[in-house]
């Protein structure tokens, strides 16, 4: 019988039995890891014989796979598995009867027994399910690898309430009470029933076997010994690490190690489902290259450095806390269980008669890996006495798997000339066989929003994604970038003796650096595409985010790490000016405005959003144990504001999934660099510089500075009630008010703009403390400052509007050559490139306008100076906008 034949009833039974056994025989085969300790206690262990200990049930459950993949296909799942499952009950419970090291050793290669369980498994689930299901329903029965975070969550209590004896016994009896359920209830396979039926032989064992001489076999088993074998290890190794490295207890250790299981485990299922969708091999990918990032991370050993500065020598330690590590060994084992399942989606799709040999050699090589690695990390403790050894011998291997597969897909691409990349079979060695669909390209080489016919049959709805996954990239982008605007108030309170200068220029350097890496980022999506340069910009948030929340934990922390991290928060800086020339390609002119005024508008959100967060989550322990220690407070009470740092982490990690996966790049908009640098001499690109710097440069450097400026003017007043207020104004009147610049003209709104930014300006003057008003007034300073910020957001969605609607009109008069579809294209390319490099250029405000306070206050002893200095700036403004835009004679009106 076919596998298509089979009700979804039946199907559904022999995988939830399946993966119940599997998810038994995992919790026992792990079982050393917390009864482990404890031996090692009792019996005087060293770390290799520890290591070789924990080991040993692997060692017998990766050798047994092969042999028992193999039985499966001969005398059918039901059978096999309930037998394996009593076989290994049995040993487990005998374990208790051990008083030896050899005779542990001995009872530890009857437990193994129970890893055997996987390779049974695959070859009787696979053979319910077709082709493309296979992919899902093998990573949803290879989410059993979460036994072993049953094991770390219930065996330390069990074990410390009654015993290690306990734990054995109640684990044996659970594994044969399912061996019974799982024969009683489960069917034959179609395969090994249609055989039964028919009287057809099995395959013989050397038949079964004659595929392991290929070379993409071994591979496969490569792949398997770091994302299960490694992951068997380090199930088994961390309780011990983690008791040892951070001295904590093994309830906590085992919880902490639980977690890396459960993310290695539950997310096997989601790895199968990405691999049926966007193919088994861009999985792969994914899994090697983040697995080198949280390698890298992990494998840095506690390190003292010390600077030789001129004033005396400056020390500074770096250690990955408790907290930090868990989460990143948590991200580790997430990018695992999409391997696993990945690797094991090839195999039923390329030898669906051999099934249980080669995923039984495949499980085996990986199981090995469990058995040889611990010994490996074990030997490397005693020979370095570094405990970050594992970590580092994991990236070594990893770097060589990726390596191997990279230049294995290559080859394959040099063989195949002639075919598209996306038909390229998996691997090299499949050529000849079916070649799968290919997934939806994420290049639209088809783009005409102009076209109204397009546009509403499948633009609209294309470039709506794109923009919705675009704005929440880009609010954390924001909120990442002036997310010291918040922390800088908030450090002395904690410890940092920082002077007023050195705050200042804390709270001015991620305007600066964001601002020049504008610049850059502007000339980016069309070269590497908007899709991939927004995954990478929004990732590259990590940095800053989580260096943040280590750095303000040990008040010894240096100012230069502080200035260092101040200058990677303007990564989040840098992404406006990328996401609003991405976006500007996907949208027709007559509905430009308003999708720029929403992607900034709301992107600028992040301001507030960070500002009204921030004083919130650093008033708890959010994260609990993983967030770290809070720090104490003169007035007695406690502060977390390290997650001022870690709250934006998870969020980022997910803005960058959705970018890869659900935006696109148009093909269309592909150009070099020097394509772009025209721009560098259209004089409306260096006019449009200076409005957007009045108009944005305004917005940013005015939020940047508010916090600071309201606290050293009105010291009595508890600032951060009311610092997110101005960039929630500013961002919502932006991506509100982009329709009236689509309908009465951006030069028009943009010129009233800065007539209304300059009394408003004159209105904060007023109102601040002065020899006449030693006090000032406070709410007439808010009040003004909130109607400054409004017009902020009128005029950066009026500005914006202006820079299509300008070039439209120049580049038939620049390029007289051009036809009617090249002159919108070289217009709509120039118009993104100058959005961007305006931003990028007014960017420069969030760096001079707090430094502008900071100078004014130190020089005159008040922001009064900066203020009227920017309030002549407007009026300049004023004057260009109605020169050149507004008035009903202007070169180019708009």
């Amino acid at each position: 019988m076919s596998p298509h034949a089979q009700s979804s009833s039946d199907q559904s039974r022999a995988l939830g039995l399946s993966t119940l056994a599997f998810t038994l025989n995992f919790a026992v085969w792990t079982i050393f890891a917390i009864i482990g300790v404890q031996i090692k206690t009792e019996l005087g262990l060293s770390e290799t014989q520890f290591g070789i200990l924990v080991a040993t049930p692997i060692l017998t459950g990766s050798l047994t796979r092969l042999i028992l993949g193999i039985w499966t296909e001969q005398f059918g799942g039901r059978i096999v598995f309930p037998l394996q499952m009593l076989l290994a009950a049995t040993a487990t419970w005998l374990l208790t009867m051990a008083e030896t090291y050899p005779m542990f050793l001995l009872a530890a290669l009857g437990v193994g027994l129970a890893g055997g369980s996987f390779a049974i498994g695959v070859a009787y689930v696979s053979h319910w399910y077709p082709r493309e299901k296979q992919g899902t329903a093998l990573g949803i029965f290879g989410a059993g690898n979460v036994g072993a975070a049953v094991t770390k969550f219930g065996a330390p209590f069990v074990m410390v309430a009654y015993g290690w004896e306990a734990v054995a016994n109640v684990w044996a009896l659970g594994l044969a009470a399912i061996a019974i359920v799982f024969f009683l209830f489960a069917k034959n396979d179609p395969v090994f029933e249609a055989r039964r039926k028919s009287g057809a032989k099995a395959a013989t064992i050397f038949q079964q076997l004659a595929p392991l001489k290929n070379m993409q076999v071994w591979r496969f088993s490569l792949y398997y010994f770091f994302v299960f074998g490694a992951f068997v290890a380090l199930a088994l190794w961390l309780p011990h690490y983690l008791v040892d490295v951070y001295s904590v207890d093994i309830r906590t250790a085992g919880m902490a190690a639980a977690a890396f299981s459960l993310s290695a485990s539950i997310f096997r299922a989601y790895g199968g489902h990405l691999s049926d969708r966007f193919g088994a091999r861009k999985v792969m990918y994914w899994t090697f290259g983040f697995s080198l990032i949280m390698l890298f991370m992990l494998s840095y050993p506690p390190t003292t450095y010390t600077v030789h500065a001129v004033a005396g020598d400056i020390t500074f330690s770096t250690r990955m806390g408790f907290g930090a590590f868990v989460l990143a060994i948590f991200a580790l084992g997430f990018f695992m269980s999409l391997g696993k399942a990945a690797v094991y989606k090839h195999i039923p799709a390329y030898y669906p008669d051999n099934v249980g040999s080669v995923g039984g050699l495949v499980g085996m090589i990986g199981g090995l890996g469990g058995f040889v690695l611990p010994i490996i990390f074990g030997a490397l403790l005693d020979l370095t006495g570094i405990y970050t050894t594992c970590f580092a011998f994991l990236f070594i291997l990893v770097g060589i798997a990726l390596t191997w597969m990279h230049f294995a897909v290559r080859n394959m691409e040099a063989a195949n000339p002639t075919v598209p990349r996306a038909q390229l079979p998996e691997l090299p060695e499949f050529e000849g066989m079916p070649i799968p669909e290919a997934p939806a390209a994420a290049v639209l080489t088809e783009w005409e929003p102009e076209n109204a016919e397009f546009w509403d049959a499948k633009g609209r709805k294309i470039a709506r994604r794109n923009l919705w996954i675009s704005i929440p990239a880009l609010l954390l982008a924001f909120s990442v970038w002036m997310v010291w605007s918040v922390v800088v108030a908030r450090l002395p309170a904690i410890g940092f003796d920082f002077e007023q200068g050195q705050l200042f220029w804390l709270a001015a350097l991620p305007g600066l650096s964001g601002a020049t890496l504008r610049i850059f980022y502007s000339f980016m999506v069309p070269i590497f595409g908007g899709r991939l340069w927004t995954t990478l910009s929004t990732a590259s948030l990590l940095l800053p985010a989580m260096g943040i929340g280590y750095a303000v934990q040990n008040p010894e922390t240096p100012y230069l790490i502080f200035l260092v991290l101040a200058l990677l928060c303007g990564f989040g800086g840098g992404n406006f000016a990328s996401s609003m020339a991405n976006i500007s390609f996907f949208y027709p002119k007559a509905e430009k405005g308003n999708a720029l005024a929403l992607n900034a508008g709301l992107g600028n959100l992040g301001v507030s959003v960070m500002q009204f967060l921030v004083p919130v989550v650093i008033t708890m322990g959010v994260f609990g144990a993983l967030g770290g220690d809070p720090q104490p407070l003169s007035d007695g009470g406690q502060l977390w504001l390290q997650n001022a740092g870690f709250v934006w982490v998870p969020f980022i990690v997910l803005a960058t999934i959705a970018a890869y996966l659900g935006m696109n790049d148009i093909a269309s908009a592909k150009s070099s660099f020097s394509d772009q640098a025209i721009i560098f001499s259209r004089k409306h690109n260096w006019i449009m510089c200076i409005l957007y710097t009045g108009t944005f440069g305004s917005f940013i450097g005015y939020a940047a500075g508010f916090p600071l400026l309201m606290k050293t003017q009105f010291p009595e007043v508890n600032v951060l009630q009311y610092a997110f207020l101005g960039p929630l104004v500013g961002a919502l009147s932006r991506a509100g008010t982009g329709w009236i610049s689509d309908r009465f003209g951006g030069g028009r709104v943009t010129f009233w703009t800065f007539a209304g930014m300059i009394v408003a300006v004159y209105g904060v003057l007023q109102f601040l403390p002065s020899e006449a008003n030693t006090a000032g007034n406070f709410w007439g300073f808010f009040a003004c400052f909130m109607a400054l910020f409004f017009l902020t957001g009128v005029g950066n969605a009026s500005t914006f509007q202006m820079i299509p609607s300008i070039m439209r009109q120049e580049i038939p008069r620049l390029m007289p050559e051009l036809d009617e579809a090249a002159t919108r294209t070289q217009s709509e390319r120039e118009s993104a490139a100058i959005i961007a490099f305006t931003s990028a250029i007014a960017a420069y405000g969030a760096f001079f306008i707090p430094k502008s306070y900071g100078t004014s206050i130190a020089v005159t002893g008040a922001p009064n100076g900066a203020l009227w200095a920017f309030l002549g700036f407007y009026a300049i403004c004023a004057v260009i906008c109605w020169v050149f835009y507004s008035r009903k004679s202007a070169p180019v009106p708009c």
